[in-house]
């Protein structure tokens, strides 16, 4: 007669990461993660590389609103924009690259810095430091909602 074997120990509590079961993302999410940051690529560097101001043809609207609102001026609505631009590059790659998200936020430094080095060798574009510090900001956000997203999902 063999002797019977104890039962195994029961784990309590929250699972470790080598307990836990590995959860892989749909293969549909991921063609979409990728369909989405290739159409903002291809906004973004239409965006960021043309080489005359792209808000040119908005000087009539943004004049009449820092008119109607003056503590809205133009360089609060440019920075703005400038965050928002570099949202979705935060937001998509934190979502996409989940065990690599760390390297998002230096991509989006070594982006930003290549756009604003371009624009300044163009004659009608200009670059500035504000431009990299609302870019990164925007990037930023980018990634701690990304981050709050993949938390609720847990």
């Amino acid at each position: 007669m063999q002797p019977i074997a104890p039962p195994a120990p029961t784990r309590v509590g929250p699972p470790t990461d080598s307990t836990r079961a590995i959860r892989h993302r749909p293969r549909w999410m991921t063609i979409g993660l990728w369909v989405l940051i290739g159409a903002y690529g291809i906004t973004l560097a239409c965006l960021a590389l043309w080489p005359t101001p792209v808000d040119a043809s908005l000087h009539p609207l943004l004049s009449s609103v820092t008119e109607q609102v003056p503590w809205l001026t133009y360089a609060r609505i440019e920075f703005a924009a400038n965050v928002l631009l570099f949202f979705p590059f935060g937001f998509l790659f934190t979502l996409l690259l989940r065990r690599a998200h760390y390297v998002v936020l230096p991509a989006a430094v070594v982006v930003t810095v290549a756009v604003e080095s371009w624009q300044s060798l163009v004659d009608e574009r200009t670059s500035s430091i504000l431009d990299i510090v609302a870019n990164v900001s925007g990037a930023c956000l980018g990634i701690l909602v990304a981050a709050l997203v993949r938390l609720a999902r847990r």
